[in-house]
């Protein structure tokens, strides 16, 4: 696997950028990008599963994680190990096997009323060009909703 990285500075303290990037309703704004009708299912605590989902033709379809770390306002890992598909999650084929175990994580650094997030994630090459273009999108619409 790969790691991309990218970073945004927000003109907003880092306690309203987070719950800007993890509360439901705007969580579900600044995901259009990656998959319109994105939500979650689950919480922020660590060791929590989460499932990172929208709709799919079929039935529902995304990602099987756990919350691996969560330091409030500074640090969430969330680990995939699994993937929706039809509704249905899938922890065990071969295709999952590539990528289980990949991580993604925010990190919040603020310094006088603003706030750099950071974002570091392990790719499988098949999938790096589509989200090097979805995450700089989905980092801006985080950043209009933030500075609201």
């Amino acid at each position: 696997m790969q790691k991309l990285h990218f970073k945004i500075d927000i003109n907003a303290p880092k306690e309203k950028v987070w719950h800007t990037m993890l509360d439901d309703k705007t969580y579900r704004i600044w995901t259009e990008s990656f998959m319109p009708g994105s939500y979650y299912k689950g919480d922020w605590s660590k060791g929590s599963k989460m499932l990172f989902i929208g709709p799919g033709e079929t039935g529902e379809m995304g990602m099987v994680s756990r919350i691996k770390e969560n330091q409030k306002y500074k640090y969430i890992s969330i680990e995939h190990f699994g993937m929706v598909k039809d509704g249905k999650e899938d922890t065990s084929s071969e295709e999952v096997k590539q990528w289980a175990g990949a991580n993604e994580n925010y990190t919040y650094n603020e310094k006088d009323g603003s706030t750099e997030v950071l974002v570091d994630m392990d790719i499988v090459e098949e999938y790096k060009e589509m989200f090097e273009g979805m995450w700089p999108k989905a980092l801006q619409k985080l950043k209009e909703l933030s500075e609201k």
